[in-house]
């Protein structure tokens, strides 16, 4: 195989609890992921020319080993002993270290496709395990669809879909570290926590107002005092129609659910005309083989 086309999905955090500062600076979690259909694109072709070579469609974004596709590819070509040169075209469309993981679903994307292209036979389970020495949210990526993440976020249990939804997606121009946020968050003193397990069981019950009900994330305590704009862009969606709005990860990115289409694309062109956000999509939930 010379060359692959690859999607790399973007994801959403439903519920997002920090239950613990660990002793080696880690924080525990408890979140419930789900993949959206926004997506990057990557061309994956073999080059005459050794070595690892990336194009990209944002002139920001390092082409060399700092960036995470680049490391994915060079982990499973170093440990497999491959000396062909490898083209990598990227295009991005998820925002960029925004709470969705498009760095961490590109190279999860890139593992699968390095694998596949050069016969490496590796399971989607060895694939997570490297996947993990790269970035805590790669062995999602890998996965996709519903899952519970909790440890670090490599901990993972497959979840039944959630009842179907129209998802808004609106990303302001600020950005946000998530060093900062968790640095900031104050763990153990925190007003609330989501009720993930309630959550859970209203998916599974396929019960659409418990779901949206309970959607809660802790790192909106550091995120909305220090970028109002989050907030701002979470009660425009409310203001909307939206059925339950939060931002995902650690932000900035916000979404909205919609249970009808016509609000959601209503809310879509009020969100585009308020100018509160640079990239706004309207998308769904994605689950592998559907």
């Amino acid at each position: 195989m010379n060359s692959l086309r690859l999607r790399a999905y973007g994801k959403i955090n439903l519920a997002l609890d920090v239950v613990r500062k660990r002793e080696d600076g880690y924080h525990e979690v408890r979140m419930i992921m789900q993949t959206v259909k926004v997506y990057d694109r990557i061309w994956i072709r073999r080059a005459l020319v050794p070595g690892i070579r990336i194009r990209t469609n944002l002139p920001y974004l390092p082409t060399n080993e700092n960036n995470l596709v680049y490391k994915a590819a060079k982990l499973l070509m170093d440990e497999a002993g491959i000396k062909d040169g490898l083209q990598i075209d990227l295009r991005k469309y998820i925002p960029v270290a925004a709470g969705m993981a498009g760095g961490s679903s590109d190279a999860a994307a890139v593992l699968y496709g390095v694998n596949r292209m050069f016969g490496l036979s590796l399971s989607k389970e060895e694939l997570m395990r490297r996947g993990l020495m790269l970035g805590a949210d790669v062995p999602y990526c890998l996965m996709r669809g519903t899952a519970l993440a909790e440890g670090i976020g490599e901990k993972l249990t497959p979840l039944p879909a959630p009842p179907q939804a129209f998802v808004l997606i609106a990303k302001p121009s600020v950005s946000v570290s998530t060093k900062f946020v968790y640095e900031n968050l104050h763990a153990d003193s925190l007003a609330s926590h989501p009720d993930v397990d309630g959550m859970i069981q209203a998916m599974k019950n396929g019960d659409y107002r418990g779901m949206t009900s309970r959607m809660e994330n802790v790192l909106e305590t550091v995120t909305i005092p220090n970028y109002p704009v989050i907030n701002r862009i979470r009660q425009h969606m409310l203001g909307c129609g939206a059925d339950g709005a939060l931002m995902s990860g650690s932000g900035p990115t916000v979404f909205g659910l919609f249970s009808d289409q016509r609000s959601a694309r209503r809310a879509y062109n009020s969100m585009l005309n308020s100018r509160l956000a640079k990239q706004v999509y309207l998308t769904g939930f994605f689950q592998p083989g559907v």
